[in-house]
This record gives C-alpha cells, sequence and structure tokens, in this order.
C-alpha cells in the first residue's frame, strides 16, 4: 500500500532531501519548503520506500498537493 506525503501549506519546493529508492523512517524530512518566508520542513508520516517524486525544486505547490509517494 502506497502512502502519499502531501503539502502542509501552499509555498515553494526549496529541497528534496530524498532520492527514488531511499528508505525513509516515520519523521524524517525529506522536503523542505519555503511558505510566508520561512522554511517548513515536511516530513514522512510513516516508513517506506520512495517510490516516486512528483515535484522538482524551484515548484510552486498548493496545500495538499502530493509531493512524494511512499510504498
Amino acid at each position: 500500500m502506497s502512502t502519499e506525503i502531501k503539502a502542509p501549506m501552499t509555498g515553494k519546493i526549496i529541497s528534496i532531501v530524498v532520492n527514488v529508492g531511499d528508505q525513509v523512517k516515520e519523521e524524517d524530512e525529506v522536503v523542505i519548503m519555503d511558505a510566508m518566508k520561512m522554511e517548513i520542513p515536511v516530513q514522512a508520516p510513516a516508513d517506506g520506500s520512495v517510490m516516486e517524486i512528483k515535484i522538482k525544486e524551484g515548484d510552486s505547490v498548493k496545500t495538499d498537493q502530493v509531493l512524494i509517494v511512499l510504498e
């Protein structure tokens, strides 16, 4: 079963910390966003393997947009 990591708010992607195939643990930082002139770390909600990265650095994203899919 896959797990989607979604944007917590509207913002811009500053950095993607993981690559496809990486193993992540719950609460690992996977993406850093810029929102309201603050850096917002986005964490994995569960353990898993990065199956798909749906964004790239510099992208603007909306609240609840899927950023990464874990398997």
